[in-house]
């Protein structure tokens, strides 16, 4: 829901300014139309009904996979830009969002589909919140991590906007975490902030020339400068730092990569999460199970903590930004044979 068009919309209209917190309480608690707000007048919610749509973003395509893992696709209703959501449900009960804070993305990782789509631009925080009500109205939420498409602290004050509603829906920032490509302004920046969300760092290599070979912005942000970002960050916040390093077979998976990690890492700041990869287009194999364990073996052997992710949603292409860039595919020209 475009919150700054309900408000202007209420206030045009003569409404008192509670009648906003209304429409979001009942929206938050997922409901799915006008009709179902019955403290709002009739004629009001009939009004809004062709005013204010309840959501920001189209469901463009969904997809769900033998896991009861949810993407949908969605494009946003002033422009037809991509965005994508995930819902993961897990068996110990938790039902986890992955939200997009761009469309697209500027960052060019080479291992991410969506890092090979054209940018679009940043989501406002409604468009934000929209991913996540879109899932509130099918079941409860509990957790949400920023980690789909886009960079989210190139877009912060959007998503910390969209932090602030998130735990109406059920979601505390305790049980937030957003992920960054090392944007070191960012984090100085969410440092700063009163938010108590987590920060999640996309390291993936534990040097500089192979970091930069993955993803390019560590030309601009070296390694040094973003361990020491996020170890301002942890220390203005007493919360570990979750590091995100993504398991490519022969390519950072070896057990001297495994040392020089845990050479890189004060343990008492950072916990490693092992991320198998869900393959893309891109020129990469997942290391496989032997490799990781012994990876992950390594790193604890040497006083890091460090975690296995579960996958999710492999057969529905999951990953960040494979449902927008496949869709692209099917949507683009053919080329003309001369």
């Amino acid at each position: 829901m475009d919150l700054e068009l309900l408000q202007r919309t209420l206030a045009d209209r003569g409404e008192p300014p509670y009648r906003a917190q209304q429409v979001w309480q009942w929206t938050a608690r997922g409901a799915t139309s006008y009709d179902e707000m019955t403290d709002l007048p009739a004629a009001l919610r009939a009004n809004l009904a062709t005013e204010v749509p309840l959501s920001s973003l189209q469901c463009k395509q969904e997809a769900h996979a033998r896991d009861r893992t949810i993407k949908v696709l969605f494009e946003t209703a002033k422009d037809q830009r991509p965005v994508e959501a995930v819902l993961m449900r897990y068996r110990d009960g938790r039902n986890s969002l992955c939200l997009s804070s761009q469309s697209g993305c500027p960052l060019t990782c080479t291992f991410c589909a969506t890092g090979a789509m054209k940018f679009g631009r940043n989501l406002t925080a409604s468009e934000i919140l929209d991913q996540a009500l879109h899932f509130r109205r099918i079941q409860p939420l509990d957790h949400a991590v920023f980690m789909g498409m886009g960079e989210p602290m190139m877009n912060l004050e959007a998503v910390l906007g969209a932090c602030e509603r998130l735990p109406d829906l059920g979601i505390t920032n305790r049980r937030t975490a957003i992920s960054t490509v090392g944007w070191v302004p960012g984090i100085e920046r969410l440092a700063r902030s009163d938010a108590k969300v987590r920060l999640a760092l996309s390291l993936h290599a534990p040097e500089d020339a192979l970091r930069s070979e993955l993803m390019p912005v560590n030309d601009r942000y070296p390694l040094d400068e973003v361990l020491a970002a996020c170890l301002g960050w942890h220390e203005c916040k007493r919360m570990p730092v979750f590091v995100e390093y993504l398991m490519l077979g022969g390519v950072n998976d070896r057990y001297e990569q495994a040392i020089a990690l845990a050479g890189l890492l004060d343990p008492r700041a950072f916990k490693v999460n092992l991320i198998p990869y869900n393959p893309t287009d891109a020129p990469y194999q997942g290391s496989s199970r032997a490799a990781i364990n012994a990876f992950r073996a390594t790193l604890e052997a040497h006083g890091l903590r460090a975690t296995v992710r579960l996958t999710r949603g492999r057969d529905i292409d999951a990953a960040c930004g494979q449902l927008a860039a496949r869709e692209a595919t099917k949507s683009r020209p053919a080329p003309v044979s001369t």
